[in-house]
C-alpha cells in the first residue's frame, strides 16, 4: 500500500525541495550532530514519501515512541499504527535500525570484546534496549576473548524470557567458548537486575565453572540505561 499524497500547501512541492535540500546539506556539511532527532527522521521519511512535508510526521513519531532510537526499534506494526505511516516507510525505517545494528556488532566483532566494553555496551542497547519483549542473548567469546558467536536464545513475554542454564552451556560446549557475556532487556526500561535474573546467573555461573567457561558478566539494558551485575557485584 501506498503511503498517501496530502494535498499541498501554497508552493508545495518547491517548499518541500529547499527544505530537504538544505537538511541534507547541513547534514553533508556538519554531519547528524548539525540536526535535531525529527530532522534526521525527515531525511529518512522522505525516501519512502517523497510527496509529502514530513515534518509533521517526523514530530508525531516521536512523540508516541518517545526517541529517535525508540522510533527506530519500534516493531513495523506498532509504527504503522502511526497515521501516515504505511507498509514501505515502516521498512524503511527497520532498513536503517538494521544498519545501524550491523554498524555496532561489526565495532564489537573485529576486537577483543573485554578491551572495547564501551562498543560492546552501545552494541548490546542498540539491540535490545528498545524492544517490546524480552530477549536473552549470549556472547560467546574465544580464549582471547575474541567474539565467537552472538545469539538470541530466547524471546519471552513484555516481563519474562524463560532461560535454561543447562542449554546455555551446552552450546557454549558445542562453540568450544572460553567465556560468556549474559545479555537481556527490560522493556520498562529499568534494567535494573531483579532477584530472579541474580538467581538465574549465578545458577548458569555455577554450572559452567566446572566446564572451564566463565562467565563475565550479565549486562541488562533498557530506555533509561544498563546494569552490569559484575559492575554490582552481583556475580
Amino acid at each position: 500500500m501506498d503511503d498517501p499524497v496530502l494535498p499541498d500547501h501554497d508552493g508545495g512541492e518547491d517548499h518541500r525541495h529547499g527544505h530537504r535540500q538544505r537538511l541534507r546539506k547541513r547534514f553533508l556539511r556538519a554531519g547528524a550532530a548539525a540536526l535535531e532527532d525529527y530532522e534526521l527522521l525527515e531525511l529518512v521519511l522522505a525516501r519512502s514519501i517523497p510527496r509529502r512535508d514530513v515534518k509533521g510526521l517526523a514530530k508525531d513519531l516521536l512523540t508516541r515512541f518517545g526517541s529517535l532510537a525508540e522510533v527506530l526499534g519500534a516493531p513495523m506494526g506498532r509504527l504503522m499504527e502511526v497515521k501516515g505511516v504505511a507498509e514501505a516507510t515502516a521498512v524503511d525505517v527497520k532498513v536503517v535500525e538494521a544498519a545501524g545494528l550491523a554498524l555496532a556488532k561489526g565495532a564489537v566483532a573485529k576486537r577483543m570484546v573485554l578491551s572495547s566494553w564501551a562498543a560492546v555496551i552501545d552494541y548490546c542497547r542498540a539491540a535490545m534496549a528498545f524492544a517490546d519483549k524480552e530477549q536473552f542473548r549470549i556472547l560467546f567469546l574465544d580464549k582471547r576473548n575474541g567474539l565467537l558467536a552472538d545469539e538470541v536464545q530466547q524471546t519471552g513475554t513484555v516481563d519474562h524470557t524463560p532461560v535454561y542454564p543447562r542449554e546455555v552451556i551446552k552450546r557454549a560446549l558445542e562453540l568450544s567458548a572460553s567465556a560468556v557475556i549474559l545479555v537481556h532487556n527490560h522493556p520498562s526500561g529499568d534494567p535494573t537486575p531483579s532477584q530472579a535474573d541474580i538467581r538465574m546467573t549465578r545458577e548458569i555461573a555455577d554450572l559452567a565453572k566446572p566446564m572451564g567457561i566463565s562467565v563475565h558478566d550479565h549486562i541488562i539494558v533498557g530506555r533509561q540505561g544498563h546494569a552490569s551485575m559484575k559492575g554490582l557485584g552481583l556475580i
